[in-house]
């Protein structure tokens, strides 16, 4: 299935489960990524949803369990507008993938991130209606769309801890850059949770269950989660896996790409950075020698703590080949490691090292 409301220079890496992103190149030139270049990432095939069927339900640990619908939802609670970005997991696996094989993951480069502003309904406030129970540790959601894996069938689904549920950031959300969220981006209604993996933002949600332990849906308890770099699939043990929240500290150069020829020295290099959890980007380092070397990019102005921040900077380049790197720091003085290999795992998650691009001046 193609998403046909996709820019034409969206690259795919499948169509069914639809997946795929737009060229940084692309998506720096707007702070505000349109809807036409965000990112896809889908696990299974878009749920095709009926607006008069539809019902969001809240269960579990609550004291008055909800069955909402949506005009029901927009109308019993204020809506509100978030402007955050969104990365999935695997944002940059391809640079792991050149290290050591990733079996049966999608090769993604920097493409898996985008910045909307989104309207929804606080899920605080949808919360505090039903009535937490004190015992409410994790809020579980669910999908409508249908999985199958290691010959099992299930809605997808995961969990996140009651007190990001909790943040005012959080959405239940209808809209994206103030129209409704096409079908690919889980018309009618997902979760959106800032500085957070995107496998968190649930798409084409269907239910909230509050409980007192983490999801035990695969994409909770084994996917999204950072295993020992001695695991591989065939020997992997599942408990082992650290799960993914928040996402670390990462840059992109955005500009030039990878193999591009140069005319002259001075070389404006542009990209973005994000920080997870709410922190912000307070720096960026450049360097045009590989790292040997390093200078301060500017940081531009827009963006907070929930979206990433756009830079640039000039270096000079020498005749012939330049490695350029870059290198982010955020507001708990978070850095990037510098080498893929240390961060590498069989999953290929959360690639944060230097970023590294290699040009040739003429």
């Amino acid at each position: 299935m193609q998403d046909k409301q996709k820019n034409p220079q969206f690259v795919y890496h499948s169509r069914s489960p639809l997946n795929g992103g737009t060229p940084p190149e692309i998506i720096r030139r707007q702070f505000t990524t349109p809807v036409d270049q965000f990112y896809i990432r889908s696990h299974g095939n878009i749920p095709q949803v009926n607006l008069n069927d539809f019902r969001l339900i809240v269960d579990g640990l609550v004291r008055q369990p909800l069955t909402l619908t949506l005009f029901g939802l927009q109308s019993a609670f204020s809506q509100r507008r978030v402007v955050a970005t969104l990365q999935c997991a695997g944002n940059r696996r391809d640079e792991l993938m050149k290290l050591e094989a990733i079996p049966g993951e999608t090769p993604w480069g920097p493409e898996a991130v985008g910045t909307a502003e989104w309207t929804g309904v606080c899920l605080a406030d949808v919360l505090r209606t039903a009535g937490l129970k004190p015992e409410a540790k994790h809020l579980a959601f669910s999908g409508l769309d249908e999985i199958e894996k290691q010959g099992e069938r299930f809605l997808y689904g995961g969990s996140i801890p009651i007190d990001k549920a909790l943040g005012p950031e959080v959405l239940l959300a209808f809209e994206i850059n103030g129209k409704q969220l096409p079908p690919a981006h889980g018309y009618p209604l997902r979760m959106v949770v800032p500085g957070y993996i995107g496998a968190r933002s649930g798409k084409w949600l269907s239910r909230l269950t509050l409980q007192t332990e983490p999801s035990r849906n695969y994409y909770q308890a084994k996917a999204y989660r950072l295993y020992p770099p001695n695991m591989r699939q065939e020997n992997v043990v599942w408990e082992a896996g650290i799960e993914l929240g928040e996402f670390a500290v990462n840059t992109v150069i955005c500009s030039p790409k990878e193999g591009d020829q140069v005319e002259k020295g001075r070389e404006l290099l542009q990209g973005y950075a994000l920080a997870g959890g709410g922190r912000r980007v307070e720096r960026v380092d450049v360097s045009a020698d590989g790292g040997k070397n390093w200078q301060l990019a500017r940081l531009g102005n827009e963006g907070d703590r929930w979206t990433w921040r756009f830079w640039e900077a000039e270096v000079e380049l020498k005749p012939g080949a330049n490695e350029i790197v870059a290198r982010a720091w955020d507001s708990a003085t978070n850095t990037q490691p510098e080498d893929p290999a240390a961060i590498w795992n069989f999953k290929g998650y959360m690639n944060n090292a230097w970023h590294r691009v290699r040009v040739t001046r003429k």
